[in-house]
């Protein structure tokens, strides 16, 4: 089974693969060549990355890529509320293993406020994405339980970070089942993207969306409402 053998909505499209491997270079090329369209047309583009061990390869692909990345502005879809220096720390992996070498020279944005609480620390944050120039790139990921960025099924603040018409740009989150607290970035700022791709691997992910597509209650499996908008989904076994 793979992922065009689904039914798919008319504005998702497909693209599988064998390994790994081949889909981090896939989904870096064509990442790269969004990007360098949108520095070719307005002078700077806009890439926001999830975080987790699942983008480890694709970072890995993507810096390899022609890119100017003095040009470009790096953000994370969510992260956890710890300071960089925590091992499970969103913006410390994308040091260790994005921001390094050429790509060095990006701008990057961290979404982790030092404050005295969570709610102040997602106001904080919500204030820093106002100066987002756009979304030129979103690449998402999944969890078995559908979630994507940290828009957990059953999490407080679900209903208005799945909210299309809300004026958040980042709300404070929680997952059910670990402990550290979230900043997530809402649907309504990750559906402004202007390419969005979500990237699966293995049965488990592919069973999670076949469970997504037949559904249509959002907070039950958050990725729904990204099903809705357009998608390129990028899987391998």
């Amino acid at each position: 089974m793979a992922i065009s053998e689904l039914q798919l909505p008319a504005n998702v499209t497909a693209h599988d693969y064998n390994a790994a491997a081949p889909l981090a270079e896939g989904l870096a090329k064509d990442v790269a060549a969004r990007l360098n369209a949108a520095i070719a047309a307005k002078g700077r583009a806009t890439l926001v990355v999830s975080g987790g061990r699942s983008p480890v390869a694709f970072f890995t692909a993507l810096i390899k890529q022609p890119l100017d990345w003095s040009k470009v502005l790096v953000t994370l879809a969510d992260e956890r509320w710890v300071p960089v220096e925590h091992a499970d720390s969103n913006a410390g992996l994308l040091k260790r293993h994005l921001l390094i070498g050429a790509a060095a020279k990006a701008t990057f944005l961290s979404l982790y406020r030092a404050a005295g609480s969570l709610d102040v620390a997602a106001l904080e944050a919500d204030q820093a994405l106002a100066e987002l120039p756009g979304i030129d790139v979103l690449v998402l990921g999944m969890g078995d339980d559908g979630h994507t960025a940290s828009l957990f099924p059953n999490s407080p603040n679900l209903v208005e970070g799945l909210d299309p018409q809300s004026s958040r740009r980042c709300l404070p989150m929680l997952a059910p089942s670990v402990p550290h607290q979230r900043l997530s970035m809402t649907r309504a700022l990750l559906a402004s993207a202007g390419f969005t791709a979500l990237s699966v691997q293995g049965p488990g992910k592919l069973a999670t969306l076949r469970a997504a597509l037949a559904g249509d209650d959002l907070a039950q499996m958050p990725i729904r409402a990204f099903l809705q908008d357009p998608l390129d989904i990028y899987w391998c076994p």
